[in-house]
């Protein structure tokens, strides 16, 4: 609002109107015309943005209201709500007053025209025809989430028609946010509350606005034939009324007004000529019973020709909002259609003060003829809707909100942001853009700093203050302290540290298989294709599975090691030839292990020990390497290089026994604490000397690997029962 008279009046400056306004407490009698001298010295040289006199605008919408059926109280908050910016605590002063009903219902109404304003600016703002349309659907969203008191609703909607009104007197242009709004925000939800004639008013008056030449255009059609068109009605709706009295049936016919819109809503709707729109002519039959509703329309039908189609039968199949009444199209003897609708009383009320109040058929089309479904996001709400009148008339009750689970508020640019109930700025963060939300370090709500766990409300313009770069808080997780109520939120936040994990486990996993490569000295390796090798996709799948302990990096240094090379033909030819020690000398040409002089090694891949079936490959220049003959690596070499292979057997064992050989167990278990205790001590009861552990437990499974020294494999099949036989222990088996 723009203020002729801008400074703000003290509590003190007003003593005389509060003490006025408290001799009639608690009883608030003569409510109206208190609220008005209240307010009119602080509005009374104040104009609108329209440039309509505050005073004269608020006169206005109390009288609307008492045609809408309003309460003499409703009429009152209209004073106030233009009373409460000249008070410097207009909350406590407007309660000291009225009572705090009418500051509750003042401060929330004026809090929504604050904040549509905002909207309505953005929306002009907004070129793509989609955000507009977002926006508008949100400004609806949001005028229903501020109806905690329903009786918000009523004085916006009074307001709205009385600026419409305003400028089509002033014969000034609205503006097309202004006019847009109330095409497709408030005339849909006053038909919605069944309030037909502000409905119809709006539609035609924010037509006329938007559309001014198509407007022109309608009403210049309906004007040419209009006295011709309500002769014939009227004489029409006098024959069908006379002609059912004398049949007994005693019925109220009644014209029905033709608005533009909607006639321009139909022609466009279903592609049709302005002749060719049928309820151009219309007529409604009240009667008292059903019974007489069947009757009227055999009467109709016998008399004129009906088009079947277009007939529905609202109340054998009632709409889903209860709606109930018969409609038929039907063709007199020059060919021309006349709409008739047929109800009861009781069904006309039902329809007229709002119970019926067919929002989705009117907006959509019963068979969706402007092309959207005919089901709306508000149908769950409409029993709070259709109670609107009756609720406003109690100002001492508080309505809940319809939308009780969410809030609106809105971005410093007057974009709308939709929120669960309870929601904090973070929250807010998170919705706008999920980068804002990792980087909120804290927030601005209606321009002071709150903090950042506190319950945003509607309304409120939220500013997030953010870093150029980092995270969240793990506070925000932390449910006791409030940060975050968004499902949304709550998932990003969690997303960031399971991120911020992982690049932290890569980053273990990638420096454990560099120092490996630095030892083996492969550095020059490709760690892609030492990952592709391995069967990953990539080398941080490998660095991840490493980081975390579920690779092992014996695995890596396997692939690493190359196959062992063959001996040039010369040296093989020395060593087949070589002589051996006496007493010493192979049998039948067998390299025995152990005994020869020839130097021989045991296969660190396979570790054979005795009595293990055993052969033997030539490498170069480190002699014969002993595998069992199911290793996986010996056969891959020998495959390759069969004339490598010899022949080798185990030596007989020194008298003292002192030879012992080292072999790999493999231990898969349920993870438990005192599960590496339990099985060593196998071991140990066998005399069995364990050289080496590895252990990794993933998802509640332990992997375990023994390097235990034997002289016998033979042995080692009892204690691999036993170590099977601990609690826990799924499998125990050789390598």
């Amino acid at each position: 609002m723009k203020s002729h008279a801008a400074e703000q009046v003290e509590p003190a400056a007003v003593p005389e109107l509060v003490a006025a306004a408290e001799q009639a407490l608690p009883h608030q009698a003569n409510a109206l015309e208190r609220a008005r001298t209240f307010a009119e010295p602080l509005i009374v040289g104040e104009t609108l943005e329209t440039g309509e006199n505050t005073l004269a605008h608020a006169d206005a919408v109390a009288h609307i209201l008492k045609q809408m059926g309003g309460s003499e109280a409703m009429q009152a908050a209209s004073y106030l709500v233009y009373a409460a910016p000249h008070l410097n605590r207009p909350q406590e002063v407007i309660a000291k007053a009225f009572g705090e009903s009418y500051a509750a219902l003042a401060m929330e109404t004026t809090k929504l025209v604050r904040v549509q304003q905002q909207a309505r600016e953005a929306g002009d703002a907004a070129h793509p025809a989609l955000d507009a349309r977002a926006q508008t659907e949100n400004v609806r969203k949001m005028l229903l989430a501020f109806s905690r008191d329903l009786r918000v609703v009523m004085l916006r909607l009074a307001s709205r028609l009385q600026t419409l009104r305003y400028y089509a007197a002033t014969r000034q242009s609205a503006p097309p946010g202004v006019a847009r709004e109330a095409l497709q925000v408030f005339a849909p939800l006053a038909n919605r509350l069944g309030i037909w004639q502000v409905k119809w008013e709006m539609e035609d008056l924010a037509f006329r606005f938007l559309e001014p030449e198509n407007y022109k255009r309608v009403a210049r059609l309906l004007d040419e034939k209009r006295i011709e068109r309500e002769e014939y009605v009227e004489q029409l709706r006098s024959r069908l009324a006379s002609e059912l009295q004398a049949q007994g049936v005693h019925a109220e016919v009644h014209g029905r007004p033709k608005h533009i819109y909607s006639i321009v809503r139909k022609m466009r709707g279903k592609s049709l000529d302005f002749e060719k729109v049928f309820d151009i002519r219309a007529l409604r039959v009240i009667v008292p019973e059903v019974k007489d509703c069947y009757a009227a329309l055999s009467w109709v039908h016998s008399r004129f020709t009906p088009l079947v189609e277009e007939f529905d039968d609202y109340i054998a199949k009632p709409k889903p909002n209860g709606y109930q009444s018969l409609h038929t199209i039907v063709r007199d003897e020059a060919g021309r259609a006349i709409e008739i609708q047929i109800r009861t009383r009781a069904m006309h009320e039902h329809a007229e003060h709002g119970v019926a109040a067919h929002w989705a058929y009117k907006e959509a089309g019963s068979r969706g003829y402007s092309g959207v479904s005919a089901a709306g996001e508000y149908d769950a709400k409409i029993a709070v809707l259709r109670q609107l009148l009756a609720w406003e008339r109690d100002l001492s009750g508080s309505a809940e909100g319809l939308f009780e689970d969410r809030i609106y508020v809105l971005t410093p640019q007057a974009s709308i942001v939709e929120l669960p109930r309870g929601a904090t700025p973070v929250d807010f963060a998170y919705t706008v853009h999920t980068s804002l939300g990792h980087r909120c370090r804290g927030a601005r709500v209606d321009g002071a700093m709150v903090p950042l766990n506190k319950p945003l409300a509607n309304g409120q313009t939220v500013e997030i203050v953010a870093a150029k770069e980092g995270g969240p808080s793990r506070d925000w997780l932390n449910a006791e302290l409030g940060f975050l109520v968004s499902h949304r939120a709550k998932a990003k936040v969690r997303a960031w540290f399971n991120e911020q994990i992982r690049h932290e486990t890569v980053a273990r996993g990638r420096e454990a298989v560099e120092k490996l490569l630095q030892r083996e000295g492969k550095t020059a390796v490709k760690l892609d294709d030492l990952a592709s090798q391995l069967g990953f996709k990539a080398a941080e799948d490998l660095f991840a599975v490493v980081g975390k302990d579920e690779f092992s990096l014996r695995n890596i240094e396997a692939v690493l090691k190359p196959a062992e090379p063959l001996l040039p033909q010369d040296e093989f030819l020395l060593l087949k030839k070589s002589r051996h020690a006496e007493g010493k000398a192979p049998r039948g040409g067998v390299l025995v292990v152990g005994v020869d002089s020839l130097l021989t090694q045991l296969a660190k891949c396979c570790k054979p020990a005795p009595p293990d079936a055993i052969s033997g490959f030539v490498t170069r220049g480190k002699g014969v390497s002993i595998h069992r003959r199911d290793c996986s690596n010996f056969r891959e070499m020998a495959a390759k290089a069969p004339e490598r292979v010899i022949d080798v057997e185990w030596g007989t064992p020194k008298a003292d026994g002192g030879a012992v050989y080292p072999v790999d167990v493999s231990v898969e278990a349920a993870d438990r604490q005192g599960l590496l205790r339990d099985i060593s001590e196998v071991f140990a009861k066998e005399k069995m000397n364990v050289v080496g552990v590895q252990t990794q437990s993933v998802r509640g499974t332990a992997w375990m690997t023994f390097t235990v020294e034997i002289a016998d494999s033979a042995k080692l099949a009892k204690v691999l029962a036993l170590v099977a036989d601990v609690s826990g222990v799924r499998s125990a088996r050789r390598r």
